[in-house]
């Protein structure tokens, strides 16, 4: 993934006079014993100072720029995946949701079953029961039930038998 962007530092003449004009008075200020330096070679000292100041940091913010972007195209293929993963964790969620609710429904049709409470959890498509039984045949029915909900994909049968 390429990324094209430009980054542009600029400074309007008038801004770059006014730093300037302000570092020469400066420097005029702290040097007046030295006659040798005119006034307007202080300014332009000042000046050139000023724009090496900008060209430095212009290349400073183009590096920072092209190491973010470095960063963030080397990052992406972990971020895509992580995000791929989540998304796929998320399915499962709701489609083991699914299940439990189709699973469950299913079961309270059958007579012998619909008014037992039985406990159906799904993970990953692995369905669990838990619950009493009022006979071998309904428990085993149960299991039967569940294996017919789409995306069931294993019935861990737990129901345990009425005493009575």
């Amino acid at each position: 993934m390429a990324h094209e962007s430009t980054t542009s530092i600029s400074f309007s003449r008038g801004a770059l006079m006014g730093a300037a004009l302000a570092c020469a008075l400066g420097l005029a200020a702290c040097d007046q014993n030295s006659s040798s330096t005119t006034a307007g070679q202080k300014v332009d000292a000042a000046i050139e100072k000023t724009r090496e100041t900008a060209s430095e940091v212009k290349a400073e913010a183009k590096t920072a720029l092209n190491d973010a972007e470095r960063r963030i195209d080397q990052n992406a293929p972990r971020v895509e995946a992580g995000a791929r993963d989540a998304g796929a964790a998320i399915k499962q969620t709701a489609d083991d949701v699914a299940i439990t609710a189709q699973v469950s429904a299913a079961l309270a049709k059958d007579p012998d079953l619909s008014a037992i409470r039985i406990n159906v959890d799904t993970n990953g498509g692995a369905v669990v029961l838990n619950g009493p039984a009022p006979s071998e045949t309904a428990r085993m029915r149960a299991t039967e039930i569940a294996k017919g909900v789409t995306g069931v994909v294993s019935v861990d049968n737990r129901l345990i038998l009425k005493a009575g």
